[in-house]
């Protein structure tokens, strides 16, 4: 299965929850992005020098587990959060050469997992896993996803939702893997959701296939 969506949604937590009720295990595509932009603002790379990009990416060895993000044996999983790799991941995410990379890595992770498990992030099934059998995109306002994430960060309200407007563009205007709607899937608005709501309409689909 595939989540996708926009920052603010729900997305993390909706697919950690659901993949554990589900027994399933879970990736977390946007974290091998933070990783990549991590190693590139520690070399002292300019995010948006795609060639530079690369040959800091090149060499990372990066993997998930348990929910933890490793770059080469280090967890890296409470930097990766951090206002800066936050504000120069769009960036980093955009350079063909490195979506390539990390498409790779993410597509290894499923089949070492027998093609089974609750994979989310923005280009999942539009790009990564076109042909999953579930499908799912959330999505909420600009100002619900602000206000969720400025009380989960603490951060200034107006803040957050001015950089998740700009993120909003970055993402859906980028050449490669642009954020959209993958064909077929289910469009879930969150807005006026509980997490239970939206965990169990998901969860609805998937006993639907079984």
């Amino acid at each position: 299965m595939t989540i996708d969506g926009p920052g603010g949604t729900g997305k993390s937590t909706v697919s950690r929850v659901v993949a554990t009720k589900a027994e399933l295990p879970h990736l977390d595509t946007g974290a091998f992005y933070r990783a990549a932009t991590l190693a590139v603002l520690g070399a002292g790379v300019d995010p948006e020098d795609a060639e530079a990009v690369e040959r800091v990416v090149a060499d990372l060895e990066m993997s998930q587990e348990q929910g933890r993000m490793f770059v080469d044996g280090r967890d890296v999983s409470t930097e990766i959060r951090g206002e800066a790799v936050t504000s120069a991941v769009s960036a980093v995410s955009a350079h063909p050469g490195i979506r390539r990379r990390l498409v790779e890595m993410q597509r290894t992770w499923v089949v070492e997992h027998r093609g089974r498990g609750i994979v989310e992030g923005r280009d999942i099934g539009s790009v990564v896993f076109p042909d999953a059998d579930i499908k799912i995109y959330l999505d909420a306002t600009p100002e619900v996803r602000a206000r969720r994430r400025a009380i989960e960060t603490a951060e200034d309200y107006h803040e957050v939702l001015e950089d998740l407007e700009r993120r909003d563009g970055l993402d859906s205007t980028r050449p490669a893997s642009p954020l959209q709607v993958p064909e077929g899937a289910v469009v879930m608005d969150t807005s006026s959701l509980s997490l239970d709501q939206v965990v169990e309409g998901i969860l609805r689909l998937i006993r639907a296939k079984s």
